[in-house]
């Protein structure tokens, strides 16, 4: 499959997660435990595939690893919180600056390039995100400052993440890469936040499972989709999850699109279509 299918499946996955993690997030259960679930359903996916491919499991480049994995858990973090503060489709489209600071940290540690297309599709979605930030000249609900900056600071870590597992992917296979991200995930949020679980009931179950599952496909198509092509380029697909999380909160969570976020969504979709307009072309003229 191509870049774009591999990135079209992993924001379908984050955005299903971001529904359930809002689910989770109203029965009570803190942004730690929501972690921890889907740390520990990824552990188990991850190792059963690396067992399956029959590679090692712990990678060769420990340290790097153990970056993305550091990184990762920072983003899952502040994402998550996020989440909780913000309507489904605002947050998902404010953590997604994070194509930004992936292709610029991409450029000055990986020295990949930055195409015009791909730095126009960027400043258009910067553009929408400051107008969805800005709801209320626009007669929008108020979105505060402090929930805006958890979503940034997750889209920064994301960018930083995104980053270690383009480069990673020149040696790691993709399960061992996914891997690390719950050995640091698992851990962390059951010391710093054990205090605080509460025991799941009934559907209660399902719904921190699927947070797993869901994350897992994500994170999958995310790094098969990073590993075909140049970061920036391949991440900036993804913008198609603010569709789906737009989608899902109107019809599961009943939530409704401020004119904002309309307006602002509009250029982060100009946005994308440029960039896969771009990507389209050099794939045709390297046939």
């Amino acid at each position: 499959m191509s870049a774009s299918i591999f990135m079209i499946i992993s924001a379908f996955g984050f955005s299903v997660m971001g529904l359930l993690v809002k689910l989770a997030s109203l029965r009570g259960f803190p942004v730690f435990e929501i972690i921890a679930a889907r740390a520990g359903v990824s552990l188990i996916l991850s190792y059963w595939d690396i067992k399956r491919s029959q590679v090692s499991a712990f990678g060769y480049n420990k340290k790097i690893l153990f970056l993305r994995g550091f990184l990762g858990f920072l983003a899952l973090l502040a994402v998550y919180t996020s989440l909780t503060l913000l309507p489904l489709a605002e947050a998902t489209i404010i953590q997604y600056l994070h194509p930004l600071f992936t292709a610029i940290l991409a450029w000055h540690f990986l020295n990949e390039t930055i195409s015009k297309n791909t730095m126009l599709c960027l400043l258009l979605a910067i553009l929408g995100l400051l107008i969805i930030a800005q709801p209320q000249s626009l007669g929008a609900q108020k979105i505060t400052t402090t929930a805006v900056l958890i979503a940034l600071f997750g889209a920064v870590m994301s960018g930083g993440a995104y980053t270690t597992v383009r480069y990673l992917s020149r040696t790691e296979h993709p399960s061992v890469i996914i891997l690390y991200f719950p050995l640091i995930c698992l851990p962390s949020t059951i010391i710093l936040g054990w205090q605080d679980f509460i025991m799941p009931v009934g559907s209660d179950w399902i719904i921190l499972f699927l947070i797993g599952v869901f994350t897992q496909i994500g994170q999958i198509g995310l790094t098969r989709g990073i590993a075909l092509v140049a970061a920036g380029k391949a991440v900036a697909l993804s913008y198609i999850q603010v569709v789906f999380a737009a989608i899902l909160g109107i019809t599961v969570l009943g939530e409704t699109l401020s004119l904002s976020t309309i307006i602002g969504s509009a250029f982060v979709i100009s946005g994308l279509i440029v960039n896969h307009w771009s990507i389209s072309k050099l794939d045709s003229l390297q046939r």
